[in-house]
């Protein structure tokens, strides 16, 4: 509620429209943005007001008179929605008699228990205002791991052996069951396995199996985690949160059960990366330590990917945004002792051909003992976006030994890895090889691989090359009042809007835009939405560069490799 322009009942009312569930306040705020101070309890009907020292210590009083009105009619509202939890507050709802806070407090749990509504409550994290009545609430409303059945149902898993379904109840008697949420490396104590303890109990002596590889795994000692305290303790039941540490092959997602009676519970959904930077380290030293640093990391967050591009021999690190990447290297160099700098990776773009030709790959090599000679005709041809490479045999019998073919192949595919514009992979083209001629003596496999990428360079020239750039797939979700801007920008970066759907306060924009031109999109998105916007995007096709785009390309490339040249 310190943050700028926030709405507590405008929250409540985009929540209701966007994630569909009933949102009933039990609080509501005294002031907002800068002039946040603190709450009233709509139940208590009490004001808390707050010190702003961060120390969380408030006073509570009578509602201020300012206030008196907007409390009374919300806490009607929240007292119609509580009472229809239970018919006999309801008759005393509908008949005028006075509901205690007591009773309130019971139907909000049991309104929370059966989904019939959300509580609402106000506060700041930053200034430490309310967290503590909203810790109070959690423990008095939130089911346990006892009420799981009341919500969704038992915890349900798989066998392993049989593939059968498997349930679980909360019960510390139970055989044990325990799923891995998350995993901590720290430099100095090893991996830190954190997990859910779903059924049974689990002590130094438990047999544990590691479900998801059929592995042993032995427990050596148990922590509980207590902010970035770890107590150790002797045992752990069914509804905690424990840690064991330097467990093998257990990784987030693993299941731990007991030996006897394995069960596996289904991993999270994976999320896909969305934003990649390329990665340069600030010493050779820290080039040296990168990738094994960057292992652990991802073990540490499944949503981290990191790879070595092939295409441009750049390490990349993916995320699902950029703030979830400042924080990978921040992380990187506190916990590792590597420095990187995340700059804009190089666009990976291709080449392809547009017409046809015909042409003879020739080597021929006369030394004073045996020769080289290798001669094939290829016929060079573009296929659909997308089709990648294909190979025609079309040799009439006797023009070329059969075992000489695959080397032909194999010249025409190395020498796509580097095209005739700006030494790009190539991509989508048929390849004919339909004659050519050999020596009895001093044709081999390593001159026909030579004479066909001779013969493929030369076909590309002459097949109309063209430079192809990749398009990506756009979400970007904006607040209705930057939608135009929004649009704007996305056309001069040469994108195509797919549509708009609005939601609450906001809309959600699709488009195809190339990568070339939001390659460094996230800060632009900020400065036009004062932080407010937020995008997805992923690789869709790849399509031909703009005339006047594409040699502007092709020599910032040639600069380059003669800059590495020197």
């Amino acid at each position: 509620m310190d943050r700028d322009r926030a709405s507590f009942f405008r929250a409540v009312d985009d929540m209701e429209k966007v994630l569909k569930v009933k949102g009933v306040p039990v609080q509501i705020p005294i002031g907002e943005g800068a002039d946040f101070t603190g709450v009233v309890d709509l139940v208590e009907m009490k004001a808390y007001t707050y010190k702003a020292d961060g120390s969380g210590a408030s006073a509570s009083g009578p509602v201020p008179g300012g206030l008196a009105k907007d409390a009374a009619r919300v806490r009607e509202g929240m007292v119609a929605a509580i009472a229809e939890t239970d018919d006999a507050l309801t008759e005393k709802y509908l008949n005028g008699d006075e509901i205690t806070p007591e009773e309130l407090k019971k139907a909000i749990r049991e309104g929370v228990l059966t989904r019939r509504f959300i509580p609402v409550y106000a506060g700041s994290a930053l200034k430490n205002i309310g967290v503590d009545l909203l810790m109070e609430a959690i423990n008095r409303t939130l089911p346990s791991p006892a009420d799981k059945g009341t919500i969704r149902g038992e915890v349900r898993g798989t066998s392993p052996q049989t593939g059968e379904e498997v349930v679980r109840v909360p019960d510390p008697s139970a055989p044990f069951s325990a799923f891995v949420f998350k995993t901590l490396i720290d430099p100095f104590t090893g991996k830190l396995s954190i997990f859910r303890i779903y059924s049974g109990t689990l002590t130094t002596e438990t047999p544990v199996i590691n479900s998801s590889t059929g592995e042993r795994e032995k427990i050596s000692h148990i922590y509980l985690l207590e902010g970035r305290k770890v107590k150790e303790v002797k045992s752990a039941a069914a509804g905690d949160i424990a840690a064991v540490a330097k467990l093998k092959d257990v990784v987030t997602g693993s299941t731990l059960s007991d030996p006897g009676d394995p069960v596996v519970f289904p991993p999270f959904p994976p999320v896909n990366a969305t934003l990649s930077f390329a990665i340069h380290p600030k010493t050779k030293g820290d080039e040296d330590k990168v990738p094994a640093a960057m292992a652990k990391l991802m073990e540490e967050d499944p949503a981290l990917d990191f790879r070595r591009d092939e295409n441009t021999n750049e390490f990349l690190l993916s995320g699902v945004g950029q703030v979830h990447l400042e924080v990978s290297i921040e992380k990187l160099k506190r916990k590792f002792g590597c420095e990187v700098e995340l700059k804009a990776p190089r666009i990976p773009y291709r080449e392809t051909v547009r017409g046809h030709a015909k042409v003879q790959g020739k080597y021929k090599k006369q030394s004073g003992g045996r020769g080289q000679y290798g001669d094939a005709w290829l016929d060079i041809a573009p296929l659909a976006r997308g089709a990648g490479f294909e190979f025609v045999d079309a040799i009439t019998v006797g023009a070329i030994p059969r075992q000489y073919i695959p080397a032909v192949e194999k010249g025409v595919r190395e020498a796509m890895g580097s095209g005739v514009l700006g030494s790009f992979p190539v991509v989508d083209v048929r390849v004919t090889l339909y004659d050519g001629s050999y020596h009895s003596v001093d044709s081999s496999e390593m001159a026909f691989k030579i004479a066909a990428s001779m013969g493929f360079k030369k076909g590309m020239e002459q097949a109309r090359p063209v430079l192809l750039e990749p398009v990506m797939k756009m979400e970007i979700n904006v607040p209705d009042e930057n939608l135009g801007e929004c649009i704007g920008d996305i056309n001069s970066r040469r994108g195509k809007i797919l549509g708009a759907e609005p939601k609450a306060g906001s809309q959600t924009i699709k488009a195809l835009v190339p990568m070339a031109e939001v390659i460094t999109y996230a800060p632009d998105l900020r400065g036009m939405t004062g932080d407010r916007g937020i995008f997805t995007m992923e690789f869709s096709h790849y399509e031909e560069v703009p005339t006047y785009l594409s040699q502007k390309v092709i020599e910032g490339e040639k600069a380059g490799e003669e800059a590495k040249g020197q």
